[in-house]
């Protein structure tokens, strides 16, 4: 009898057939991932995932009827029990609203042109609980919209909440994670053990009431604690 764990289950959501194919064929090639099955558009998305209750779920942003956004909002957004992880795969520089997708729940973002190789390890990540943001699409993408942000009316009262509420070294595990940082390179720089960057990932997520990696890069950007330039 096999000890090998139960393969991820993945629900591929994208409207062109030949993107759909070529996820299919990619993931299927793998011994840990089964493509449970396809969406064409926003709605078939979220009625795919309610019925095949999926680990994981690849959405496009633009997408006819519901775009991905939407759908990742209720398929993973706040009160959603039981969500499935979502990866965003889009087009980066035509897709304007992925911040708005992992506000909506989102768990990983990667561009539609990444290798083989590169997606397979994305729903890997998301699937073990862990927020897919490499240095690169943090500065890029979350810094793009920094203005959207730090709303100056409210951000002053949250910067000084999250101040209060975390420690020296916790705080300093935060900027690192929002700059994005895997724990091995939080590790590194902070001169700790991965295991204790684990520790402090898991306190902040408890202390800020937050979801995962994602949710902590959103709110550092947004109170200021780190920028598109820091």
């Amino acid at each position: 009898m096999s000890d090998a764990p139960p393969p991820i289950r993945v629900l591929v959501c994208d409207d062109q057939a030949l993107v759909r194919t070529g996820y299919v064929t990619i993931f299927s090639s793998q011994p840990d991932l089964e493509v449970v099955g396809e969406a064409e558009n926003g709605h078939a998305a979220v009625e795919a995932a309610r019925r095949l209750r999926p680990d994981v779920v690849v959405m496009d942003i633009r997408m006819p009827l519901l775009d991905g956004i939407e759908a990742t909002r209720r398929l993973a957004g706040p009160g959603v029990v039981a969500p499935p992880k979502v990866l965003v795969v889009t087009t980066f520089n035509v897709d304007a609203y992925v911040y708005d997708a992992f506000r909506a729940g989102a768990s990983g973002f990667l561009l539609k042109d990444s290798p083989p190789a590169e997606l397979v390890a994305g729903i890997r990540t998301v699937a073990r609980g862990e927020a897919l943001l490499t240095p690169a699409v943090t500065r890029h993408l979350i810094g793009h919209f920094a203005e959207r942000l730090r709303p100056a009316d409210t951000s002053r009262p949250v910067r000084e909440e999250v101040m209060s509420a975390l420690t020296g070294r916790e705080l300093e595990a935060l900027r690192l994670i929002a700059e994005g940082l895997s724990n091995a390179e939080i590790a590194a720089a902070m001169f700790i053990t991965p295991e204790t960057v684990k520790t402090y990932v898991s306190r902040i997520l408890t202390k800020l009431d937050l979801r995962d990696r994602v949710q902590v890069v959103v709110l550092a950007y947004r109170i200021g604690l780190v920028s598109a330039t820091s």
